[in-house]
């Protein structure tokens, strides 16, 4: 399998609503992370790196591979109604097998917009095995759980799907 990397980031909102700014609030909501343990996909764009900046003490984000986006496309996309995306409603609605879709995401020619009814965030379960030993109040690059983790990321999306 090949590991491509790219400019698309994966955002996962790691803490709850308590004591949370209106701003910050109204921030998730646009990023559609709505809960916590809830995971966006969004391009790596000034506009998305500034919303993330400014909700930086609540996400952990990282450029995700395309196998890693794949996995949770199938695993955890879900349409209207709670039901969980089929190959064969994928196939029916974009004319495309999950591989081939994924492909074209990272490659631009697609986004999630373009499969209809398909809900734009993944709601994942917490990790296992537990976050970093530094827990939800302290950076990655200091042994905890926020923030920036680059490609690491993906392993952590993997223990959480």
């Amino acid at each position: 399998m090949e590991k491509k990397s790219s400019n698309i980031l994966a955002v996962i909102r790691l803490r709850g609503p308590a004591k949370l700014n209106s701003r910050i609030d109204d921030t998730m909501k646009m990023l559609r992370l709505y809960k916590a343990n809830n995971c966006t996909v969004v391009p790596n764009s000034k506009n998305y790196l500034g919303m993330i900046q400014k909700a930086k003490d609540f996400l952990t984000w990282g450029e995700i591979d395309s196998d890693t986006f794949k996995i949770l496309l199938e695993k955890k996309g879900r349409l209207p109604g709670n039901k969980p995306l089929t190959k064969e409603y994928l196939m029916q609605k974009t004319k495309l097998s999950i591989e081939d879709f994924g492909n074209e995401f990272f490659s631009g020619k697609k986004s999630l917009k373009d499969i209809p009814g398909l809900k734009t965030f993944f709601r994942l379960s917490p990790p296992r095995k537990g976050l970093e030993s530094g827990g939800i109040k302290k950076p990655y690059s200091m042994g905890g759980a926020l923030g920036y983790r680059k490609d690491h990321i993906n392993e952590l999306i993997r223990r959480m799907i």
